[in-house]
């Protein structure tokens, strides 16, 4: 047996290991390198393995860095079958088509700078077609705790993450030469005591453990102080006749902040009338498949939204799916909390909201997930003073909140005390992490446990 690396190894994005187990190769994700200088060139690079080998594909959640490569898998030459459950099999065709969008549209850009040079025309990473494609090898939909058989030696079962809707751990079993090994895929893991989503499954005992290392190096805030920190921001911006950006996470995230202020709402805390701009098409649909999925909530919101009470409907909730509408949010000039994409402001309309508010001292930015080393949202959080939006230089001078109880992410704490269920792996496999940061970090406290914590770089290959 064979377990290889390659994508977030030493690095937070682009999730991809490689099991190879009695005679089956077996991909455990395929996402897209996002944030970094080089990100354009390393998702253009060789998979370090040939597609049309891979026999299965399991998918633990629909976020770009665990999915967006699959098409590009596909055009490359994978023809296995791709396994996930039902609500990330909905989520992945949203992220890969508007990834496929955003491909096209960048490359037609690249091509007109690269005419105008007497360059070549600039192909895509794959298109809306190579998409259409990949659907057809999405296969059979799991449930929490199903056993699922790829061959008489192997078995793989999905387990809740907590991470996203749908986002699952993955638990395989596999038998070669007579030996018998459980290798355990945490997959994105969960902050527990969210009022969304359910509590990440610990996992079984196990020979070997792939976990992820995002917070491996801070505890978060209680979410309530989160919470109410949100408000206060809110109602500060209010008063001071600003607006509210929040740079939004499409999926999960953009959903438990509609949550955390339609409760707000209802206590009296904000105005019953407090207009709430989800402008983001992306997450406006994803928004509209979280309630297609009550299966994936935690019980007491499933029991709601069975009874057809929306968990994410606020009286002054207006959705914006077109640009003339997006657009005319920019003639409001108080008042208003406005969720747009993308939560690292690396692109999308939560650009555009930016330059019209970051230089206003009366609104105000409010951060609510991960940003990632060379984003603008990561420029802006270590406190520049100014950033490039669309060629303009904009001043920032509205207030800043960093609002880390929110994170769809495990911290340190919660890494440590999933794991320990898994008893005494001979080898703890680290990824999905900064390799000074929360990685380091892990690997230390891992050590300090008896265990055994190994970060493999790109394209490592380790025998099990």
């Amino acid at each position: 047996m064979e377990l290889s690396f390659h994508g977030a190894a030493q690095n937070v994005t682009g999730s991809c290991h490689l099991l190879t187990c009695a005679g089956l190769r077996i991909l455990i994700d395929c996402g897209m390198f996002q944030g970094s200088r080089h990100a354009d060139e390393d998702n253009t690079e060789p998979f370090g393995f040939d597609p049309a080998e891979i026999d299965f594909l399991l998918l633990t959640h629909a976020h770009l860095d665990h999915c967006g490569r699959i098409p590009l898998l596909v055009k490359r030459g994978f023809k296995g079958e791709i396994i996930t459950t039902a609500a990330t099999r909905d989520l992945a065709k949203l992220i890969m088509m508007d990834s496929a969008h955003i491909q096209e549209e960048d490359a037609t850009h690249a091509s007109r700078r690269a005419r105008r040079r007497g360059n070549k025309q600039i192909e895509p990473l794959y298109d809306v077609p190579d998409v259409l494609t990949t659907l057809d090898y999405f296969g059979r939909v799991v449930a929490y705790g199903e056993v699922l058989h790829l061959s008489d030696q192997v078995t793989a079962r999905f387990e809740d993450a907590g991470h996203i809707l749908g986002s699952a751990s993955i638990v395989i079993d596999a038998t070669e030469s007579g030996e018998s090994r459980r290798i355990v895929f945490s997959g994105d893991l969960g902050n527990r005591g969210h009022e969304v989503l359910a509590d990440p499954t610990p996992p079984p005992e196990a020979d070997y453990v792939v976990m992820e290392t995002t917070y491996g190096d801070r505890l978060h805030k209680n979410l309530d102080e989160s919470v109410a920190e949100l408000v206060d921001a809110i109602r500060q911006t209010i008063a001071s006749g600003g607006n509210t950006v929040i740079p939004t996470f499409a999926l999960e995230r953009a959903q438990e902040i509609l949550f955390h202020l339609k409760r707000a709402i209802e206590n009296g805390e904000l105005p019953s009338a407090l207009p709430v701009f989800l402008d983001s098409p992306m997450a406006v649909s994803a928004t509209e498949i979280f309630r297609r999925h009550a299966e994936g909530f935690r019980s007491a919101l499933r029991d709601e939204m069975r009874e057809g009470r929306h968990p994410f409907k606020l009286p002054g909730l207006r959705f914006t799916r077109q640009v003339a509408d997006s657009m005319a949010i920019n003639n409001i000039r108080g008042g208003a909390v406005i969720m747009a994409g993308s939560g690292m402001c690396t692109g999308g309309r939560v650009q555009h909201h930016l330059k019209h508010n970051l230089w206003r001292p009366e609104s105000s930015v409010v951060f609510v997930g991960f940003a990632a080393e060379g984003t603008l949202a990561r420029k802006i959080i270590d406190g520049a003073k100014s950033v490039r939006i669309y060629g303009e230089d904009i001043q920032v001078n509205a207030r800043i909140h960093t609002i880390n109880g929110f994170s769809a992410h495990a911290d340190q704490r919660e890494l440590l005390d999933w794991i320990a269920p898994a008893g005494a792996p001979k080898k703890v496999f680290l990824v999905h992490g900064d390799k000074e940061k929360g990685m380091e970090k892990m690997r230390k406290e891992l050590t300090k446990r008896g265990l055994d914590p190994y970060c493999p770089t790109l394209h490592d290959a380790v025998e099990l």
